[in-house]
């Protein structure tokens, strides 16, 4: 195929097409650069227009002109990925998804919404008009849009009870244009789900959800201090594990993270000082400061409700998943991070085993995570990066003490997950991209099915850099 970008552009010029090349640069970015791997590789890749569709049927539009002059299609909300997720590695038309950002319905239990969407946004609706909140959202929740966490992400902040997004019932629908000669508007539930969530916009453009939602609170957030990195895990374990306490985030950060990259926490804390950032409901404060009376260990260091900062932290959230990278990288650009399953139940073991091997090269940073009803644990690992040598080694390390990986520093579906293909995924884009031109670089299975693993997946198709 020899995709005819100037025809295609040319017949969408009615539609919201961007022009300057500043921005059409801007917007064929993700936040791929969380990884010095990944920036050696991505950092020149840009899409050759951006067009943004005002609704289903404009993307429709997009879908199937992109289709007759053979020009990929990346889709994209507002680019707060870190793993290469929405870089057009061969160019085309990025789709921007800025347009369809409305509430369509809330009801008890439930809202269907545009991917397009604020998760900052749909939170405050859903909470204005019933009461009600997202049952989790990535840290990025002000800037992030429901559609690609969707599409990208994996859990965040509400994991801790919810669990993670492809859990059964924590998507109920989703509707998804093909990209085909004349695109279908397809409705997936149940098992069908699993085909589109968490693929990147590979085989399928959602254009419209339906999530749950869960009563909304005006959540306590707290920090507490340890002294010591174990104890603060054991208590963080022990209160995730008390059902009657309801809490939306446990995170622990291991030290001198706090000290040394939390700008507004540091004249709080020392840096031998190890923090558990929390949001614990209202209700549940009294079974809550009970807990934490039988743990003389843990001290308070902020609460929310109780502030007496001259300058208050801003949202606990914030310094939780990713944003402690970010947080970590504002102050020393040689940091990076590793995603990391300490899972159920070797966690506390495992967990002891790799700070032992690693730190202070590798500082641990856990969020926990339900998982089949069982409490573990996801590390965000603050790695100082020296090489990918080393990179490798550290990730080598980790699998074979039984530490899975999600390797942030890939940008395909197989190598940043399970290093497995997704059977439904490729089997849904061979009968909804039959020419694979949606986010093409993104899934190995489809371009290569006999690549080894063992080797960094290299997209022969990147758009070279001029």
């Amino acid at each position: 195929m020899q995709p005819n970008v100037a025809a295609a552009k040319e017949a969408l010029s009615h539609l919201e097409i961007e022009t300057s090349e500043a921005a059409i640069k801007s917007k064929s970015r993700d936040f791929f650069w969380y990884s010095p791997v990944l920036k050696d590789r991505l950092d020149h890749v840009v899409a050759d227009f951006v067009v943004a569709p005002k609704d289903e049927a404009e993307v429709i539009e997009v879908l199937k002109t992109c289709y007759a002059h053979d020009v990929p299609v990346t889709t994209r909300g507002a680019g707060t990925g870190n793993y290469g997720q929405a870089m057009p590695l061969a160019g085309g038309c990025v789709m921007h998804l800025k347009n369809m950002a409305s509430v369509t319905k809330v009801y008890p239990g439930g809202c269907v919404v545009q991917p397009g969407c604020l998760l900052k946004d749909l939170d405050a609706h859903t909470k204005e008009h019933s009461g009600q909140e997202l049952r989790m959202f990535s840290s990025t929740w002000a800037t992030a849009t429901i559609g690609g966490f969707i599409a990208g992400g994996s859990g965040g902040v509400g994991s801790c009870t919810w669990g993670s997004l492809r859990d059964l019932g924590n998507i109920i629908r989703l509707r998804v244009v093909t990209m085909e000669e004349e695109p279908r508007i397809l409705e997936f539930r149940g098992e069908e789900l699993a085909r589109v969530s968490h693929a990147y916009g590979t085989n399928g453009i959602i254009t419209e959800l339906e999530i749950p939602l869960a009563p909304a609170y005006d959540w306590v957030e707290m920090f507490l201090g340890f002294d010591d990195f174990m104890e603060a895990t054991r208590f963080t374990e022990e209160l995730a594990n008390e059902d009657g306490i309801l809490i939306k985030l446990a995170t622990v950060h291991e030290a001198p993270t706090a000290h040394d990259y939390f700008q507004r926490v540091k004249p709080y804390v020392t840096p031998e000082t190890t923090t558990v950032g929390l949001m614990v409901a209202p209700h549940s404060m009294d079974g809550f400061e009970t807990f934490m009376a039988r743990r003389p260990a843990a001290k308070m260091v902020y609460r929310s409700d109780d502030n007496d900062w001259e300058r208050g932290p801003g949202h606990v959230f914030e310094y939780g998943w990713n944003h402690t990278t970010l947080r970590a990288l504002k102050v020393d650009p040689s940091i990076t991070y590793l995603q990391v399953r300490y899972g159920f139940p070797e966690h506390l073991k495992l967990i002891e085993k790799m700070r032992d091997e690693f730190s202070p090269e590798v500082l641990q940073h856990l969020e926990v995570l339900r998982e089949n009803g069982k409490v573990m644990f996801a590390g965000l690992s603050l790695v100082k990066f020296t090489s990918e040598e080393r990179l490798d080694e550290i990730i080598r390390i980790h699998e074979e003490a039984g530490a899975m990986i999600f390797n942030p520093h890939r940008y395909t579906l197989e190598e940043g997950g399970r290093q497995t293909v997704d059977d439904r995924q490729l089997a849904f884009k061979k009968e909804a991209d039959p020419k694979g031109l949606l986010n093409p670089g993104k899934m190995i299975a489809w371009d290569d099915p006999d690549h080894d693993f063992a080797q960094m997946y290299a997209y022969p198709k990147m758009q070279a850099a001029e």
